[in-house]
């Protein structure tokens, strides 16, 4: 399949339903204008990014984006609606065995009660909130590869926040040989658990769900939005022109 080029990003351009039915094995990544930004200027982030065997698009403004180049993508997957088809999809196949690792402290397991509830069998595994910081902390990463061996799980959606969360997985996941497919979907987590409601349809299609997230945690997401991710324009518009550089290049 022919990437479609967005900055230093190689983005499948996948449909929902085709990536549930070809999504088997790897690590899946779902970049976002906060991902891209981010993809400038952090060496290491860039480098595991280049690693992941499918890069979906996440957002309805890189979408929309994608219509000025030559090809363009055929949609835009959010990482947290995906997951939701991800297991209604595999319902009723015993082989699918999630485990949920992320959250703050009982997130993760209201949201394994939830999935379980909604899909009648116990599809999700195991589920665990790591403490702050954990990643730098061997005997707790230790705890987490036990956890998820001991489990049987072979699907393992990590959402403890971008970057954290792609360089956890590229880091740590060959001391966990039994899963299969690795997914770092940011706050799906807590989309699950009931914790943070997605946007209303209506922000979606006009693509301002960041905007609805935004009005919820305006403090927390502020510079995100309106210093950060708005230098992508800046770069897409370089791409555009013909002047836009990998800095990793």
């Amino acid at each position: 399949m022919k990437f479609i080029r967005i900055l230093n990003v190689n983005i499948l351009p996948i449909t929902q339903n085709r990536l549930l039915c070809e999504l088997e094995k790897g690590v899946l990544y779902t970049p976002n204008l906060d991902h891209l930004i981010k993809l400038q200027h952090d060496r290491e982030f860039y480098d595991i990014y280049q690693q992941a065997e499918w890069v979906v698009c996440d957002s309805k403004i890189l979408y929309l984006s994608s219509k000025l180049l030559k090809q363009s993508l055929p949609m835009a997957i959010p990482g947290s609606s995906f997951f939701t088809a991800f297991y209604n999809y595999h319902a009723k196949n015993p082989n699918c065995k999630i485990f949920l690792l992320g959250a703050a402290e009982g997130v993760a397991k209201k949201a394994m009660e939830n999935i379980n509830r909604r899909v009648g069998r116990q599809i999700v595994v195991g589920a665990h909130s790591p403490s702050y910081g954990f990643e730098k902390k061997q005997n707790e990463n230790e705890k987490i590869y036990k956890m998820i061996n001991e489990s049987g799980a072979n699907v393992v959606l990590v959402g403890v926040g971008c970057p954290k969360q792609e360089k956890w997985i590229f880091t740590h996941k060959d001391k966990m040989p039994g899963v299969d497919i690795w997914m770092a979907l940011g706050a799906t987590i807590d989309f699950e658990a009931g914790n943070i409601k997605r946007a209303p349809k209506i922000f979606q299609i006009l693509a301002m769900e960041w905007f609805y997230r935004f009005l919820k945690e305006p403090k927390r997401l502020f510079r995100r939005y309106f210093i950060d991710d708005i230098q992508f324009f800046y770069y897409f518009a370089k791409q555009l022109l013909g002047l836009y550089k990998d800095p990793f290049a």
